[in-house]
Parts: C-alpha cells; structure tokens; sequence
C-alpha cells in the first residue's frame, strides 16, 4: 500500500470536525485508506459498506443502530446510496458535538457536496482522494527521477499504474471504461447512452487542455448547449473530468471566460486516445497537452487546501497553463514537454498581467536554470519536491 498524502489530511479533519468526506473517482482507493482509518483506531471504529446488502440492512432502523455506536467512528462507504441518512447524521452529531463522529466516502461529488453541505453545514469538510502521486510513489529524489514518466503514461489509477506490463495496463484502462460507463454511472441516477457518454468523453480527451466551446460540442451531437454542458458538468462531478476557470484578473484586456477542460487522469486520457505505450505517446499531436494536464494534475494533487487554481489567456493568446494563488502570493507556471525551454515575450506579459511574484516554466527536462529575474525552468520532479510541497507545511 501506498502513503496517501490524503490519509494525513483526512486524520486531521477528524480531529477537527465531526465528519469527514472522502470523495474521489471511483478505483482510486478510497476504501483501501478508510480500512487504514480504521485499523489504526484498534477497535474503536465500524466499516459499513452500504453496497453490501448486509450492512445496508444494519441501517434499516440507521437511528437505533447508529446510536448504539456512539463512541465509535462509523464508516459509511458508499453513502451515494443513502443519500437520506444526512438529517440523521446531524441530528446524531449535534447530540454529542465531537470530532470523529463519522466519515463517510463517495464517488460523485455534486450530489454529494451538495446535500452533505445543506444538511451538515458547519459539521463537516471534505477531502479529495485524487489518483497515486509521485510523491506517493516515489518519495525519494532518485526514484522520483525514473517513476514519473510511467505514471505519466499508465495514470494514477493504482490498478493501472501497478499492472505487470503495459498491455495489462491498458486492459485494466479500458475494463475501467467500459464498466464505468455502462454500470457505474446507472448508480448515479444516470440515464445517457454508454456509447453517448464515451463519444463526448474521447471528444473531450481530444480537445484536452483547450477552453470549453459548447457549440462545438453541441453541433457535433446534435443537442443543445446546456445539455453538452451537462455532460460536462456530470464528468466533472464524476472526478473524471477537470474544469480548470479563468483567472479574474483586474487587468484592461479582454480575457477568456469560459473553462480549459482536462480528463484528469493522464492513463485514461491515452486509453480514450487509443496512445498503446510511452513510445507511441511521443509520436502522438496530442504530446504537450497530455504532459500539461499530467502535471497540472500533480501539481494540484500536492498543492494545499488554500491554493485556488486558475489559468490566465486574452484573446491575444498572452497565456499561463496554471496560475496558483495562496492568500497574497501568486505563482504563475507555463508546462512545456521540452529540456530547453525559452521565456517568450508572451509569457512575461501574462506574468505581469496576471500579477505573479514568481514565475516558473515547467519541464520534462532534468535541469534546472534561471530565464530571467524571478523566472525559472524546473523539471517537473524538482518542482513538486522544492517548490510545492513545502507549501503544505
């Protein structure tokens, strides 16, 4: 097993509130770290998987059996099942106001947020389980060096990233596809065409890291634009999709308004592409905006809970890809596939339009090396190890 990054942020959430949400696409181990919960509390927690008919039926009368357990973390996995229980559990939590009450896992997050935020307002926060880090599986400089194209190639699903070859990596990719798109999203109350759903999803890997053009999508299926919308919106709820917003930058210039869409995980992103292996991805167009939205995903994944993610373009084309913003400091970050970068005058505009104290220029490089004053090129390693996880402390 892996060392969640999230395991440290969902133990203290538990310490500080009554309950915790763990959210995330689904097969990103979101059970496997509250088993981890619950061992580590030797007896004083209860795992209750509410896809299994027996532990559902324990919450026929969910009052009486959830009191009985007062003194105990209870473990709702699944609780996109009994998406009613909500009342009880603040009814529950303000009886006995205590931190880790209850911690509860889901795999859509709009639904979820949504009725966990009107009902227990206050009570509880959420954390995000997104797909395996390099930080997570290769914690240390060296390995860290070797380990991240392969994450970058096979994704941060751990069934994924783990199979033995690249054929059975990419066989897990597409059983994933196939039984999320034609059982898992039916879960959900769901009710578009599989094949519907996986054509606007490849359309989408196609226009990876580009901004949203509802009429584009909505000519190409031959609906509405809210309706492309909604399928955007259900993906990106799903924790599949990444809607990254334009920054709101108080500048004279005409700024793009609408969202870059990511598939969020680079593995599913090569399967939807038909990218077999590394070899094939580098002869592939769709290179730069793979690595741009792999290391956007990691750099997110990393970045604390306060960071608020953007990205900066005018109509001009004047462009950062990421645009991270912590109370009063700002970095704006370019990610470019390349070990010779160049700042382009572009790029030192938006740096200045966008406000930006520091400015890095991303790279699949492994030097690092100042473009010009407060500007580096860092490969992409380098800046998670030095410059986005001591942000976390």
């Amino acid at each position: 097993m892996y060392r969640r990054l999230a395991l440290e942020k969902l133990e203290d959430t538990l310490r500080a509130f009554p309950v915790a949400a763990l959210v995330g696409s689904r097969q990103t181990g979101k059970t496997t770290l509250a088993k981890e919960i619950v061992r580590r509390r030797s007896g004083n927690a209860l795992y209750l998987d509410l896809e299994l008919p027996g532990d559902l039926a324990k919450l026929a009368d969910a009052q009486t059996f959830l009191s009985r357990h007062a003194d105990r973390l209870v473990v709702l996995d699944e609780i996109q099942h009994t998406p009613e229980i909500f009342p009880l559990l603040r009814a529950l939590v303000d009886r006995g106001r205590r931190p880790g009450r209850f911690l509860v896992l889901g795999s859509a997050s709009s639904d979820l947020l949504r009725q966990a935020s009107e009902s227990l307002a206050g009570r509880i926060r959420t954390v995000e389980l997104p797909g395996l880090l390099l930080a997570e599986v290769a914690p240390g400089a060296g390995r860290a060096a070797n380990a991240w194209r392969r994450l970058w190639v096979r994704g941060g699903y751990p069934g994924s990233f783990d199979a033995p070859s690249e054929g059975r990596s990419s066989e897990w990719r597409e059983a994933f596809l196939r039984t999320f798109l034609e059982r898992d999203i039916r879960e959900f109350g769901v009710r578009i065409a599989a094949t519907q759903l996986r054509r606007f999803w490849t359309m989408l890997a196609h226009v990876h890291g580009q901004t949203w053009n509802a009429s584009l999508f909505a000519e190409n299926f031959a609906v509405s634009p809210p309706t492309v919308r909604a399928y955007l919106d259900l993906l990106t709820g799903l924790f599949v999709v990444r809607q990254l917003p334009p920054l709101a930058a108080n500048v004279s210039k005409r700024l793009i308004k609408a969202p870059k869409t990511y598939v969020r995980d680079s593995g599913m992103l090569h399967a939807l592409l038909g990218i077999a292996d590394e070899d094939d991805l580098l002869s592939r167009p769709a290179l730069g905006a793979s690595f741009e939205g792999f290391a956007i995903e990691q750099i997110l994944g990393l970045a604390p809970r306060r960071a608020d993610a953007a990205f900066y373009r005018t109509h001009t084309g004047v462009e950062l890809d990421l645009v991270l913003t912590m109370g009063k400091r700002r970095f704006g970050i370019e990610i470019k596939y390349t070990s010779a970068p160049t700042l382009s005058n572009g790029t030192r505009v938006a740096l200045e339009d966008a406000e930006c104290g520091e400015g890095w220029i991303v790279t699949a490089g492994e030097d690092r090396f100042p473009l010009a004053k407060d500007v580096e090129a860092v490969p992409l390693p380098h800046f998670l190890r030095e410059v986005i996880a001591p942000l976390r402390r």
